[in-house]
């Protein structure tokens, strides 16, 4: 028996032992939640997968993106293929331009029915589209966490990237302590797809955080992936608003787009700005003081770590657990100490 096969053995055993003690976002050897979809609540390594471990070829890591064409993407690239040459995988982003989830699904069962992926990351536009395909993958002995998007009633093993409800909430508070308690008036809010799972989850959280204040939330107003298209849905509703006091972006590229509005109309002394990530073009409006703020989720560190935890979880039988990324306030102030995501 090869030191690996051991491994494996060994961490069925203990895990079976302890599996009455795995709940929510975490996964501990070969054994998921009692009430997960595999037979017995079971988590079973493909064996195709086991075999590639025990000749010691290198792990194929795939992280399915729900759209790659957004600049977002770009940094998870970034920190995806650092952890790929660090541990000695191959790792690829993969995900259909356009956030289109049903060829994302059909992308993933087929990296499945080859056999070709030997763990998985998924980014999901929408959570309910995505379920049955991570059943799928976790049935088939294929390990799933989801990361920038969580998927919590599904049958991952855990979660890469920030709290997204709790980032809505920050953004809400952050604006209302930047126009003060008193303040009074219409609070703009956009986002890229107002439809996703993520987009609901930021926006509870944001209207939890402007929830008994004189504030009120106007939107969520849905922009599209596509900055023309998104500037110009900006400006129309902008041009049929008014008593507007603030703006908030429920991601990178409906900030951005805000942030062009504002900037062309002249209303940074007017309008507080607070949105999402920190892209070239949101680092220069905070710079000009179109924007007021931004929160940074690391998306270097997301696709980094979501390479890592399957990395561990294959190669060492290594708990999977929920990894935070956290949220970054960027300001003016503390822009030459963040890292800006190209």
């Amino acid at each position: 028996m090869s030191s690996r096969t051991f491994r494996t053995v060994l961490r069925s055993i203990v895990a079976v032992a302890t599996a009455t003690t795995v709940l929510g976002l975490s996964a501990c050897g070969a054994v998921t939640a009692p009430d997960s979809g595999g037979p017995d609540g079971e988590f079973k390594l493909a064996p195709h997968v086991q075999q590639r471990i025990d000749d010691g070829k290198p792990l194929r890591i795939k992280l399915s993106y729900h759209d790659p064409s957004l600049a977002f993407a770009t940094p998870i690239g970034a920190g995806m293929k650092k952890a790929a040459e660090e541990f000695g995988v191959e790792a690829a982003l993969i995900g259909p331009t356009g956030g289109d989830a049903a060829k994302q699904v059909s992308e993933i069962q087929t990296l499945l029915q080859q056999k070709a992926v030997d763990g998985l990351a998924v980014s999901s536009a929408s959570s309910d589209a995505l379920k049955p395909v991570i059943a799928q993958a976790h049935n088939a002995g294929v390990p799933v966490i989801s990361f920038n998007t969580d998927n919590p009633d599904s049958e991952q093993l855990g979660f890469v990237g920030q709290d997204l409800k709790g980032s809505g909430k920050a953004l809400a508070e952050r604006l209302r302590e930047d126009l003060g308690k008193d303040a009074k008036g219409k609070v703009v809010v956009f986002s890229v797809d107002t439809g996703a799972g993520w987009s609901h989850d930021r926006f509870g959280g944001f209207k939890e955080g402007l929830s008994g204040s004189g504030l009120e939330i106007v939107g969520p107003v849905n922009v599209g992936n596509e900055p023309s298209a998104a500037y110009n849905t900006v400006e129309s509703t902008m041009s049929g608003q008014s008593g507007v006091v603030a703006i908030a972006g429920l991601d990178c590229c409906s900030t951005t787009a805000a942030g062009k509005w504002v900037a062309g109309a002249g209303k940074k002394e007017s309008i507080a700005v607070g949105g999402f990530d920190l892209l070239p073009q949101t680092a220069e409006y905070l710079q000009k003081g179109v924007l007021d703020f931004t929160i940074s989720q690391n998306p270097t560190e997301q696709g980094y770590q979501a390479v890592k935890v399957l990395h561990d979880f294959l190669d060492g039988g290594t708990e999977i657990t929920g990894v935070n990324t956290g949220a970054q306030f960027v300001t003016r102030d503390n822009l030459d100490e963040a890292t800006v995501e190209q």
